[in-house]
């Protein structure tokens, strides 16, 4: 297998690992209005996270390094033609990363309602902006010959990637709800579970009409198949939740993440980034690839430390595996 392919596949893993993780994370906060209705309760649900939150995103930053290193052209592009998108969710991860660290230094309750705030915010913007990032990526959009961005802010704003807007902004948040329940006891735990029945009634005929518009627009064998078994998966977490099975329902949401990323990922290949104008200013795994000896060094140094790096988010979870409650919580 080409190098060029290896890492195409491997930027859709730290993609899919980014969106499986963070996404849970996105949930909580866009959740904490909803079933924050008290100052400990709030911090119950933001305690969830507490430790891994940070180290969720380290997925987020390899990623985007990767790209840069192994699909230059790609990174040049998506950074051009996105910048403001990507600059807001930029803007909202350093605002809510901020508001974690500075909620708890004093105890006013005007000084705590505006960072849960910028939680909300900084959840709610990103979940949302992902999604109809991918959306564009995946619809294409204009390319010139020089391989150059020259649409603007408004082209990307369009039903398909809107919708696909909505699908993250769903998934998210039903991913995050089956966290809470799965991750508290007590109230909290079945107020988080009911909630997640409610949303998964919602994100069903979201996802579903996104993977049918994906599926019927893009007419890929195995992208279809796999955006068959995201919506069994998502169809799976509805009765999961019903019947307040926690751990196999958070399987299943995280499961519907990783089976459509890895759709929209095989559907795209062998393009990376297509044009809207012209089939042939299509960026490629070929045409936006680094040199050879560049990916041969890269493929090395991810050999020898990705798995120093799962091993230690692993280590992270398992220690704070432990449900929580309120009476953990002091007054």
């Amino acid at each position: 297998m080409e190098l060029t392919t290896v890492w195409f596949i491997l930027i859709g893993v730290l993609w899919a690992g980014y969106f499986l993780l963070e996404g849970f994370d996105f949930g909580v906060g866009i959740l904490l209005p909803v079933l924050g209705r008290d100052d400990r309760s709030r911090r119950l649900a933001i305690n969830t996270i507490g430790p891994v939150w940070d180290g969720n995103e380290v997925w987020l930053l390899v990623a985007g390094g990767a790209t840069f290193a192994a699909f230059p052209e790609w990174y040049a592009t998506l950074f051009s033609g996105f910048y403001l998108p990507l600059l807001l969710i930029l803007v909202a991860l350093i605002v809510r990363g901020v508001a974690f660290e500075y909620r708890h230094k004093r105890d006013g309750a005007r000084w705590k309602q505006g960072w849960d705030l910028c939680i909300f915010w900084g959840s709610l913007v990103p979940a949302i902006l992902w999604g109809v990032a991918f959306g564009n990526i995946l619809r294409g959009v204009p390319i010139d010959g020089r391989h150059e961005y020259v649409g603007g802010f408004v082209n990307l704003l369009n039903p398909y990637a809107l919708l696909g807007g909505l699908t993250t902004l769903a998934l998210f948040t039903l991913h995050g709800a089956v966290f809470l329940a799965l991750k508290t006891d007590g109230p909290m735990r079945a107020e988080a579970g009911r909630l997640a029945a409610r949303l998964a009634l919602v994100a069903v005929p979201i996802a579903a009409g996104f993977l049918l518009w994906t599926g019927l627009v893009n007419l890929d064998g195995w992208g279809i198949a796999l955006s068959v078994l995201a919506a069994a998966a998502l169809l799976g977490a509805v009765w999961l939740t019903r019947i307040r099975r926690e751990g196999w329902a958070f399987t299943a949401t995280g499961a519907t993440i990783l089976f459509a990323v890895a759709a929209l990922f095989i559907t795209l290949f062998p393009n990376v980034m297509p044009s809207s104008l012209d089939a042939a200013n299509n960026l490629t795994v070929l045409n936006a690839s680094s040199t050879p000896y560049t990916l041969k060094v890269m493929t090395w140094v991810a050999v020898a430390f990705t798995p120093i790096v799962l091993i230690y988010q692993g280590w992270t979870y398992w220690v704070f595996r432990k449900r929580l409650k309120l009476s953990d919580i002091p007054a």
